[in-house]
């Protein structure tokens, strides 16, 4: 089952997915949260209260997905974290070895970006580069979690794009400012539950395509560290709470290891698409004063 979170003025509003429509989840069913976070924080069976949405909704409580505004799968994520080089060959291409414990990072609120919307290419810095990875939703709260248990707590999946200001990136050992920039870090278009993809999301063609062109092209299976062995480690740390998301790192390709570096500039598209997860479109503009 796919979901999405679309905008109505300055809110954020869930809804379920049902072929080229969406169905406002609260609008049908008023007991459930018009927000995916607080929904999944409440326990509410999204699957179920989706299922019954679809069955009950009349034309009137459904809308084109092509016409409205979304915004990221979840708003306001608690927690944002990120892995960097979670892949064999992005490590590589990044001139170091296999890392011995995820490089881990976090990711604020107002860095998120929705599907279709224009990212910022800062005033500061050319150095603007694209990275496509798989996004983790959870859905349960998870601490000291076993990796054989670790996937119970995924509520499903996204595509997301974590746009990076690489000279910013570099001028500090931590990469948060790097990676926080405004509306930089995309997520969506919807959120796929897991019962639709293959255990951990493993087995899953990636690819990024800057302006047509394909610039990264892997799969899933080939992360150093999977989804059920990211969340032992991270809940041996840190509680996972519901609505939480993880991005998965990124496979080689990226603009800042080519020869010469290829940077995101005014006017480019960027493409991420993750097979059975969707295609998340963004386009680039340069910062206004």
């Amino acid at each position: 089952m796919k979901f999405a979170s679309y905008r109505v003025g300055n809110e954020a509003r869930l809804a379920v997915v049902d072929g080229d429509h969406l169905i406002d989840l609260n609008k049908v069913i008023p007991e459930v949260p018009s927000d995916v976070r607080q929904a999944l924080l409440a326990g509410v069976d999204l699957l179920a209260a989706g299922r019954r949405a679809i069955e009950v909704a009349g034309p009137f409580a459904r809308q084109p997905l092509a016409g409205v505004a979304l915004a990221p799968v979840v708003p306001e994520p608690g927690k944002t974290v990120c892995l960097g080089l979670n892949y064999y060959d992005h490590a590589a291409e990044s001139g170091r070895e296999k890392p011995v414990y995820p490089w881990f990072f976090l990711r604020s609120t107002t860095s998120l970006l929705a599907h279709g919307e224009a990212s910022p290419r800062p005033r500061v810095s050319e150095t603007f580069d694209y990275e496509a990875e798989l996004a983790v939703v959870i859905g349960k709260r998870a601490r000291h979690v076993k990796r054989e248990d670790a996937l119970d707590y995924v509520f499903g999946y996204a595509c997301f794009n974590d746009i990076s200001v690489r000279d910013y990136q570099k001028r500090t050992p931590q990469w948060t400012i790097g990676k926080n920039f405004d509306r930089t870090g995309a997520l969506g278009p919807v959120l796929v539950s897991a019962d639709e993809l293959p255990a951990g999301g493993a087995g899953l063609r990636i690819q990024s395509r800057l302006n047509g062109q394909v610039m990264q092209d892997a799969n899933t299976r080939d992360m150093i560290w999977d989804v059920a062995e990211t969340i032992a480690l991270l809940t041996e740390c840190v509680t996972l709470e519901p609505g939480d998301v993880i991005a998965m790192g990124t496979p080689a390709g990226v603009g800042q290891s080519r020869t010469p570096p290829v940077w995101m500039k005014h006017g480019d598209t960027i493409e991420i698409e993750i097979e059975g997860v969707g295609l998340l479109v963004n386009t680039v503009e340069d910062e206004q004063p």
